[in-house]
């Protein structure tokens, strides 16, 4: 039989671990999870369920505390997965199907996404497949500040699983905001010394509202799916303008 893990990088997150955390325990065969500094109670919670908690407070980026976390486990295969997630049913049949039934692969969850209280079926959200499973021994996290991929050793090919993860992403504009900044820094540091301008910033975020909001459909999210566009303007207007000021200095 083969043995699944699933690897979280995780920091203040006491409201949503223990939902993430309860989708888990009562399949995979090991919990790893990998905290960058909390100061809220997601030690305490995370101690219920694993032993294998550990503290790794000098952050490089995504990509590397991810690698950290799966240098800890020991099972055939990976299921990394954030706080603020939780496996369906569904979804935990399939990867449990797939672990046992398939050649080494890497396997991609179709995540439905909640913004302020509310399911987002546009607006370039969904779908939204994204690699989630894979073999320990030959996959893993690149070193990419944000926005990390899971790349392989060998030619192995992509599959799709079944079944929804449920993805709570903003609670509230502050909520937002608190999580959006640290990305934005993350994004313009990993291009740090590339050119920008006033002109781009505008472009890309004018880019930016019209995809979502047009293209994509993002205003059959009624009210949401206009916000939704409009703050993903606004942060993509702010990670150009923050690539140009640095090259001022």
């Amino acid at each position: 039989m083969s043995t699944v893990g699933a690897l979280l990088i995780v920091k203040n997150e006491e409201s949503k671990l223990e939902a993430c955390l309860d989708s888990l325990c009562q399949w995979v065969d090991q919990i790893v999870i990998v905290d960058s500094g909390s100061s809220d109670s997601t030690l305490d919670i995370a101690k219920k369920y694993t032993n294998d908690v550990y503290s790794h407070c000098d952050w490089k980026g995504f990509g590397k505390q991810r690698q950290i976390a799966q240098n800890y486990l020991k099972t055939d295969w990976v299921f990394a997965i954030d706080a603020d997630e939780v496996v369906t049913e569904k979804l935990q049949e399939s990867i449990l199907k797939a672990i046992d039934t398939s050649e080494p692969a890497l396997f991609k969850c179709n995540r439905l996404s909640s913004a302020f209280g509310k399911q987002i079926h546009y607006s370039g959200w969904n779908p939204d497949w994204i690699v989630r499973l894979f073999p320990r021994d030959i996959a893993s996290y690149n070193d990419a500040l944000v926005h990390e991929k899971v790349i392989s050793s060998k030619d192995i090919p992509q599959r799709k699983l079944s079944g929804y993860l449920l993805h709570d992403t903003y609670e509230s504009l502050h909520h937002y905001s608190l999580k959006t900044t640290s990305y934005l820094k993350a994004w313009a540091d990993d291009r740090e010394g590339k050119s920008s301008s006033l002109s781009k910033a505008l472009l890309h975020a004018f880019a930016c509202f019209f995809k979502m909001y047009i293209i994509k459909r993002g205003f059959l999210d009624g009210a949401h799916g206009f916000i939704l566009a409009w703050l993903a303007a606004h942060s993509t207007f702010y990670k150009y303008i923050d690539l140009w000021l640095r090259g001022k200095k």
